[in-house]
């Protein structure tokens, strides 16, 4: 599976309070969690993403609280994959669950800029900045977990 789009980049330490602030959490609508992803570290995160767009973040991103509604949010919003030097374990985790594909890549991090576009094969793990023209290889996942990612996630692939 190839996924195309524009990059939004973030810094380090980007955390789950950040993605999906706790005062919309009183909602289980993944699209209602989606209308205010990312508002408290990018106020026009939500009018400017177009599905397939990509997030692009330094260390630790997804740090904080174990919530499952920040990659909900992130996913529901249109982002296709985020790539990072590093994702907190849980929000890894957590994105594995619910089928948003991420990668680790500190190369593609630092040869990615906010506005580029940028293709991924998600099975061999080769970015290219389309923008710039350079190509960067991240570890995919293992055919297991790309399955799960594949199928929408850990329950639909149960289903499955």
């Amino acid at each position: 599976m190839t996924v195309k789009g524009r990059i939004h980049k973030y810094g380090s330490d980007v955390d789950t309070d950040v993605i999906i602030p706790a005062r919309y959490l009183n909602t289980a609508s993944a699209a209602e969690l989606a209308k205010h992803c990312m508002e408290d570290i990018d106020k026009d995160f939500v009018t400017n993403v177009q599905k397939g767009d990509i997030i692009v973040a330094e260390d630790n991103f997804g740090c904080g609280s174990s919530r499952e509604h920040a990659p909900l949010a992130i996913k529901t919003s249109g982002i296709s994959l985020i790539i990072a030097n590093s994702f907190a374990r849980i929000f890894y985790r957590n994105a594995i669950n619910i089928g948003l594909p991420i990668l680790e890549c500190p190369e593609a991090v630092a040869g990615i800029s906010a506005g580029d576009c940028v293709s991924c094969d998600l099975a061999t793990g080769i970015i290219t900045n389309e923008t710039t023209g350079k190509t960067f290889t991240a570890q995919p996942f293992p055919p297991f977990i790309q399955a799960i990612i594949d199928a929408g996630g850990l329950l639909a692939s149960l289903k499955k």
